[in-house]
């Protein structure tokens, strides 16, 4: 009997220390790449909240749940993580570009129309990202690992969009002028409905009028191509 309960007195300890140790490991445990997405998580999370302007590597790794040393093992400095977000916008860019393409069909115009408003959703959807890809001074360089086709893509989705409603034997110079009428529409409409004070005129109408009103002006300019 008192051996069994030197046992179960051993048992207990062990159980003890096992909790001690178990309870000094840090809350979260990232390994295998998990701490590169919870950064990318917390960064995006960050630049929604706080802007291009009040971001901070310090403030991401502390959403992230990790030491302010922790993101050095994959970003440098704020700018690379940045940089790491942009392509991600721009991946997303090209997925929301390409959903609407797939859902329009097969003819020409209307799959221009479709990359047009793909376009503009993403912006709306991710104002943030969208901002930074664009409109922001940081970061000024794509990090050294970066796919650097991200943000080439997206314009040979339009620049093929544009082509196939041209047609054949287009001059360059024509292909480039719709190219610019096409990209400046998306692009300007994209900015007026994400910053609110320049899409004043559009502020009277409901939510379903404002993509009515946005896919019809895409819609026309699609139409209007020789």
């Amino acid at each position: 009997m008192a051996e069994n309960g030197r046992d179960g007195a051993a048992g207990d300890g062990g159980a003890e220390r096992a909790g001690r140790r178990s309870a000094r490991r840090p809350r979260a445990a990232y390994h295998h790449g998990d701490l590169r997405a919870a950064l990318l998580a917390a960064g995006e999370a960050e630049l929604a909240e706080s802007g291009l302007s009040g971001f901070s590597l310090r403030a991401t790794a502390r959403r992230a749940g990790v030491s302010h040393a922790a993101p050095a093992h994959h970003f440098a400095n704020a700018d690379a993580l940045l940089a790491a977000l942009a392509v991600l916008g721009f991946e997303r860019l090209v997925s929301a570009m390409e959903a609407e393409m797939a859902a329009a069909g097969a003819e020409p115009r209307a799959r221009l129309a479709a990359a047009g408003r793909g376009y503009v959703a993403f912006a709306r959807s991710s104002p943030h990202l969208f901002r930074l890809m664009f409109f922001g001074k940081r970061p000024q360089n794509l990090p050294g690992d970066a796919p650097r086709e991200a943000p080439g893509r997206a314009f040979a989705i339009l620049r093929g969009a544009v082509l196939a409603v041209q047609g054949a034997g287009v001059p360059e110079t024509e292909i480039a002028r719709d190219i610019a009428a096409a990209w400046g529409l998306v692009h300007g409409l994209a900015h007026l409905l994400i910053e609110e004070a320049a899409a004043g005129f559009l502020r009277p109408f409901g939510e379903a009028e404002r993509e009515a009103i946005v896919a019809g002006a895409i819609e026309r300019f699609a139409a209007s191509l020789p």
